[in-house]
């Protein structure tokens, strides 16, 4: 009897049974299994949920360049009778617009500030008429805007198709280009997008 209790307890293990070492070795494995599969998932989701929040700024910008456009094509005469274009440059395009067809002209200015496209707007108030810069209300027209000092956002042309390089005559504008590069954050994939547009002054052209 005593012979058969110490081979009993000499054997390893009964049965299928594990060892303790082979159970610590497939607790150890299905832990790092289980990481990896878990970090698999977490960058899969970040990933996707940077792609979809590019998309949603690319949207976003893409509208406020359409607004932008439609206001600039139908730029005109202010209310105190002042020229439809205030000033013009790489970063600021200022001009009169009639933008809720409420018969009054706003001004209008789109402004590249930072990473924001910024839109003000004054309507004309008082008597006689002014555009008090105090009532400016500013909004932010698009997000995420990475122009580089390479990349003006505004560029300018007359009515024969060539660049206007002396800004300082407004009356030479016929039509306006316009570039925004949208990244949320730049060096990560996807890369930068680039929007183009272009906006002729409608109510300019009997006058070139």
């Amino acid at each position: 009897m005593m012979n058969f209790k110490k081979d009993f307890i000499r054997s390893p293990r009964n049965g299928s049974g594990f060892t303790l070492i082979e159970t610590v070795a497939v607790i150890s494995m299905t832990a790092l299994i289980f990481a990896a599969v878990s970090w698999a998932i977490v960058s899969f989701y970040r990933a996707n949920a940077f792609i979809i929040q590019q998309s949603f700024a690319i949207n976003n910008a893409r509208k406020g360049v359409e607004k932008m456009v439609k206001e600039i094509r139908e730029a005109t005469y202010s209310d105190t009778g002042s020229y439809p274009i205030v000033s013009a440059s790489s970063s600021e395009f200022i001009f009169y617009s009639d933008i809720d067809k409420d018969n009054k002209v706003e001004r209008i200015r789109y402004t590249f500030n930072g990473t924001n496209l910024e839109k003000g707007e004054i309507k004309s108030s008082g008597d006689p008429l002014v555009y008090d810069p105090v009532n400016e209300k500013v909004s932010v027209a698009s997000e995420y805007i990475r122009n580089s000092a390479q990349q003006p956002v505004f560029s300018y042309f007359d009515s024969q198709g060539n660049e206007v390089v002396n800004l300082s005559n407004v009356s030479d504008i016929s039509l306006v280009k316009i570039k925004l590069v949208v990244n949320i954050v730049p060096g990560r994939a996807p890369e930068e997008f680039t929007l183009y547009s272009t906006a002729q002054i409608r109510n300019l052209k009997n006058n070139l």
